[in-house]
């Protein structure tokens, strides 16, 4: 805790007055264009990722950044965190920014290795749907770590399609107001891959 307290002071010290204008100027409401859903790994970093600024990304995160079908008798946090973006924020992007070896995923995998863990356990019952189709496109894929990054990509594919249960998002993106991406971020080599639907595949962005 020491060592994060020092950084803080540091921010405040150092980094903060640097910033100042900026965060004057977000005083006055927040207008950002995208919003970006990704897991809650340590290893996933938005703002170091995109190189953005504070004020420029809406971010939502939770294990194995999860967008659980739209419900109207049972609204989620994130459907609430979705619905205030596209509506109320007007974002223009949403990104579902899946990442390499994450570990929701391989819960997803090896359910058996989250017996001892009651919550995560129970949190696989939103990802239901998507070990369905991970088995049906990865099923026959013997090598465990190619496995393991297909179901990320199929993961991302599913979360677009539940992103687009909610109506906020379906009526933006059908009048061309909002666009949906999906990324998988190999932070080990640092690379993005891009979902291109044209081709139906992740394509890496350099």
């Amino acid at each position: 805790m020491q060592r994060l307290l020092e950084q803080v002071r540091r921010f405040c010290q150092e980094v903060f007055p640097q910033k100042q204008a900026l965060f004057e100027k977000l005083r006055e409401g927040q207008h950002p264009e995208v919003l970006f859903i990704t897991c809650s790994d340590s290893r996933v970093v938005p703002h170091l990722l995109t190189q953005t600024e504070p004020g420029e990304l809406f971010v939502l995160r939770n294990a194995g950044n999860l967008v659980p079908p739209y419900d109207p008798q049972a609204p989620s946090c994130e459907a609430a965190t979705i619905e205030y973006a596209v509506r109320e924020l007007g974002v223009r992007q949403i990104v579902v920014c899946g990442h390499s070896r994450c570990g929701a995923v391989k819960a997803i995998l090896e359910p058996e290795s989250v017996q001892e863990l009651p919550a995560v356990a129970g949190c696989l019952k939103h990802f239901e749907q998507v070990a369905q189709r991970i088995q049906e496109h990865c099923g026959q894929v013997e090598d465990p770590i190619q496995k393991w990054h297909q179901a990320v990509e199929v993961n991302v594919l599913a979360q677009l399609d539940h992103l687009r249960t909610h109506p906020s998002v379906a009526e933006a993106e059908q009048s061309g107001r909002l666009e949906l991406h999906g990324w998988v971020y190999e932070f080990e080599r640092g690379r993005v891959c891009v979902y291109q639907p044209q081709q139906n595949q992740f394509q890496a962005l350099v």
